[in-house]
């Protein structure tokens, strides 16, 4: 390794790639994550601000664009998007939707079944904000953590969620799902939820580095397989010009998605096609030499 790519390796990825790219370059994508995140939010929390300011003499009448919760809702009381994932849980416990919760899963599961693959987790999920924050922390203060469980686990627990709602007849992930428990502690207020929260924070932060997302959660596993065929991908056309320095590895959600894409291991094209990327672009973002972008999974030119 040359005395250039230890000066980088040893710094924090995200200023290394400010100095050559600036503030802004080196967290576009970041940016983009959090405004599509705090929007999606801002969607359900318009309602109970609305009927608050109603309620109080401020406005005539609340309006509600999106009413209902992650796993079920209905947009400008027309479109309806229900969790695929939760209408599965409920189909195993033996419970039939109505028709609109049906349309609303079939919608969202086309979506990132063939645009969008496992993009919800880190453009959507408001667990990501807190992992993220974890990461963070992590690396700042150079915190070591014992080695993480294996990938299949959360595989492992998808699987075990269905069985537990077969035998149960209940909806066996949303009676500890921190994602579901976080949306409705921000929308509605629930007390409760903080702590659950806090305990995927510390998770993350103290014993096992992209612990929770990258290997617990079940939501993730089941977007992955949902989008193994979806058409937005990361791609390394650049990657003649990588210089070892390592920063996408430092910052990447599921590191073991670039090493094919990046050095040809066990193929011959740059897409990262592994089911596993978020397309979060924090590669994009974090490489000096602008060896990633974001593409579609037909673009397979290389610079």
């Amino acid at each position: 390794m040359s005395p250039v790519h230890k000066s980088v390796a040893g710094r924090n990825p995200i200023a290394a790639a400010r100095e050559t790219k600036g503030w802004l370059g080196a967290n576009r994508f970041l940016l983009l994550r959090r405004a599509s995140q705090l929007s999606f939010l801002g969607l359900f929390l318009i309602g109970p601000i609305t009927l608050w300011l109603a309620r109080n003499g401020h406005l005539d009448q609340p309006w509600w664009p999106v009413k209902g919760n992650l796993a079920s809702s209905v947009t400008l009381d027309t479109l309806p998007l229900s969790d695929p994932y939760m209408l599965m849980q409920a189909l195993f416990a033996g419970h039939l939707p109505e028709m609109a919760a049906l349309t609303g899963g079939l919608i969202v599961l086309l979506f990132y079944a063939l645009v969008c693959g496992r993009m919800y987790c880190s453009w959507f999920c408001p667990i990501n904000p807190v992992t993220d924050a974890a990461g963070w922390l992590r690396r700042t203060l150079r915190i070591r953590t014992a080695p993480t469980p294996p990938e299949s686990l959360r595989r492992w627990l998808l699987l075990a969620t269905l069985v537990v709602s077969l035998i149960t007849g209940g909806i066996a992930w949303e009676w500890v799902n921190p994602i579901s428990m976080l949306h409705r502690a921000l929308v509605f207020g629930a007390g409760a939820a903080w702590g659950v929260v806090a305990a995927v924070f510390l998770y993350d932060l103290l014993f096992a580095a992209r612990g929770w997302c990258g290997h617990v959660c079940p939501v993730g596993a089941f977007y992955g397989l949902l989008g193994r065929f979806a058409l937005l991908r990361v791609a390394a056309p650049r990657r003649r010009a990588c210089d070892d320095c390592m920063d996408c590895f430092k910052v990447c959600p599921e590191p073991q998605v670039i090493r094919p894409a990046l050095k040809a291991v066990g193929q011959d094209h740059s897409l990262i096609l592994s089911s596993d990327c978020t397309t979060c672009g924090r590669c994009v973002d974090v490489c000096s030499q602008d060896v990633f972008r974001l593409t579609t999974r037909f673009n397979r030119s290389e610079s």
